[in-house]
């Protein structure tokens, strides 16, 4: 029987098993940022354990309050801060260097083909999107990944959806996967890794891969996955270049990892978006969706584009592609937030924060803050926001508020309209 490519990462990467089910695997990288670290170090030191496994392959970064906005987000980097001095962490990306978690490691080159990585943040799953195990984990197993490297898992099982069909205008991969989590639901894939297969996922690129892979979560997922071809070897290439004697041999080293023809699945589903439209969430769960086109014209107060989800630079351009030349309604708060310096800088570069500047929103640093409420963009009491972030649970943005998940086209365009719409 063939395996699946998480199974091959879990086989490549077993330390031990502590029963048939529960596997403890090493890890290739141990993310950390400033929300869920510092709890971490804290405890280790109140242990007596304030040791590293590796420090060359812990990645730290603070980018959920950026800068801090009070004494005790200050700490928080504090505590990060003289954690990496002391262990010579060298890759701290601090203010200024900082950026979304998940949008500035894979730009530095940090995950591939293959590799297990951990992290304290549900997100983690968007890192899949590179062919590797990529999972969120509680204060003891990022504690356990610090100090050990290793991790703790059940086997993963899998289910594989394949997304088939012309994709139509308009209709872009967060519509995608908006769709998918409609379909099969938030329990759907619980405990379960979410393969994605299909033409659809072929054509994209890696940007549009990570968004698919992001909101694996919002299904139940513990990862999500892509399965490596060239799209990848590309990305990577800059990083990569000296280990490989040319692109070729990079790919046919990462196809090697990818699922077995006769591997087996939990589940295997078809997903056919050739009539898919714009989609939109209604409710406060991410499988409570609609077509933006049945969605009344729900007036908006903020509209927000950022986030590891949709705060690329190619999400940047499909937004200001819509907002050039317009103005956003007048009872709009506009945000936009690019994930990391570099696409601040191309964006920059491509006059794209000109436009979004000229049409009236506010042009912010890379943060994350406003995705989970705590800054950069916190809702009041009773406000609507269109956000391209990938939580819309009651108060996820600000206590009585409410998020309604749409794509950067979709949010640019109801930032001028004033309500939900796509026109």
């Amino acid at each position: 029987m063939g395996q699946t490519i998480a199974e091959k990462i879990f086989k490549s990467h077993r330390v031990d098993n502590p029963s048939e089910d529960r596997w403890v695997i090493s890890l290739d990288a141990v993310l950390c940022h400033e929300i869920t670290t510092p709890l971490a170090i804290s405890d280790l030191m109140e242990r007596g354990k304030d040791r590293v496994f590796d420090p060359a392959k812990i990645k730290v970064v603070i980018d959920h309050v950026s800068p801090a906005k009070d004494s005790k987000t200050a700490l928080q980097g504090k505590i990060l801060r003289e954690w990496t001095q002391r262990h010579q962490i060298h890759d701290f990306f601090d203010i200024g260097r900082n950026g979304v978690c998940h949008a500035l490691f894979p730009e530095k080159g940090f995950v591939r083909p293959g590799y297990a990585v951990i992290m304290g943040d549900s997100h983690t799953c968007t890192l899949g999107a590179f062919g590797a195990f990529a999972a969120g984990v509680g204060t003891t197993d990022l504690e356990v990944g610090i100090l050990k490297g290793v991790c703790a898992f059940h086997y993963p099982r899998t289910i594989k959806i394949n997304i088939s069909g012309k994709r139509p205008p308009g209709v872009y991969a967060k519509d995608i996967i908006l769709s998918v989590i409609g379909k099969i639901g938030v329990n759907g894939a619980t405990d379960k890794v979410i393969e994605f297969h299909g033409p659809t996922v072929d054509q994209m690129s890696m940007e549009e891969r990570m968004t698919l892979c992001n909101m694996a979560i919002e299904a139940g997922g513990t990862s999500g996955i892509c399965l490596p071809d060239q799209t990848t070897a590309d990305y990577l290439w800059p990083f990569i270049k000296k280990e490989y004697a040319s692109r070729q041999a990079a790919l046919e080293a990462f196809q090697a990892l990818s699922s077995d023809a006769d591997a087996a699945y939990d589940a295997v589903i078809e997903h056919d978006i050739s009539t898919l439209e714009p989609m939109v969430t209604t409710g406060y769960r991410p499988d409570h969706v609609n077509p933006v086109s049945a969605m009344p014209k729900t007036p908006v107060d903020q509209v927000y584009i950022g986030s590891c989800t949709n705060g690329r630079i190619e999400d940047l351009r499909v937004a200001a592609q819509v907002l050039k030349g317009q103005k956003i309604n007048a009872g709009v708060r506009g945000i936009v937030s690019p994930a990391t310096p570099a696409v601040y800088r191309n964006a920059l570069k491509e006059g794209l924060i000109e436009i979004f500047m000229e049409s009236g929103f506010c042009v912010t640093n890379p943060t994350c803050g406003a995705c989970l409420g705590m800054s950069n963009g916190v809702l009041a009491s009773g406000e609507v926001c269109a956000s391209t972030t990938n939580r819309n649970f009651f108060g996820r943005m600000g206590k009585g508020g409410m998020v309604h998940l749409v794509s950067p086209a979709t949010a640019a365009a109801t930032a001028i309209a004033g309500y939900i719409t796509t026109e």
